[in-house]
């Protein structure tokens, strides 16, 4: 029997960002169970719905909503701007739900970590991905939350560092897989 398949989509574009790090931590807890995929949503343009037709939708448009449409289930990383989603992020949900009719996020489970150096540990984004995640039909793991701030002293060079974290990513993987598992069984 094949694995599920997990797709990462990182909310940052940054080379050394904190979401790539931690990404790149769960990917190789959920590698055990899952085909895992990290999602390339740097490439895409900005969504203009006077493109979106056979012959003027742009390549990497195509490409980005049939690999949505490949994943069992999907995980969404992210910083927080300005107490909301950053804009490369809410391009790529807006992609791959277009056409409505063929919105390719439909009926799978997802997760969300949000991620700052702040306090706040991006509530914000956190909460306006799952508003968003609501309209788009993707099944949103509620427990346990994941709003990890100060996380600048949680990484280092070589990726996730610190215990505690290391030990609530490991928990919260455990419980993403469980959730995966309701719905693609």
């Amino acid at each position: 029997m094949d694995k599920k398949s997990i797709g990462i989509v990182i909310g940052s574009l940054r080379q050394d960002s904190f979401c790539k790090k931690i990404a790149a931590y769960l990917s190789g807890l959920l590698s055990e169970s899952f085909t895992v995929a990290f999602m390339d949503i740097g490439s895409l343009s900005m969504y203009n719905q006077d493109l979106d037709n056979d012959s003027d939708a742009p390549v990497e448009w195509k490409r980005f909503r049939r690999e949505i449409k490949e994943q069992d289930a999907v995980l969404f990383i992210t910083p927080e701007y300005n107490r909301s989603m950053p804009p490369v992020l809410k391009n790529a949900l807006d992609i791959a739900s277009r056409p409505m009719s063929e919105n390719a996020w439909s009926g799978k489970p997802g997760a969300v970590i949000s991620v700052t150096p702040g306090k706040t540990g991006g509530f914000g984004v956190n909460q306006h991905l799952r508003q968003s995640a609501t309209c788009l039909n993707i099944y949103m793991m509620q427990k346990p939350e994941a709003y990890i701030g100060g996380v600048a002293d949680l990484v280092d060079a070589n990726g996730v560092s610190d215990p505690g974290i290391q030990e609530f990513l490991r928990e919260f993987a455990a419980a993403f897989a469980d959730w995966i598992n309701r719905f693609t069984a």
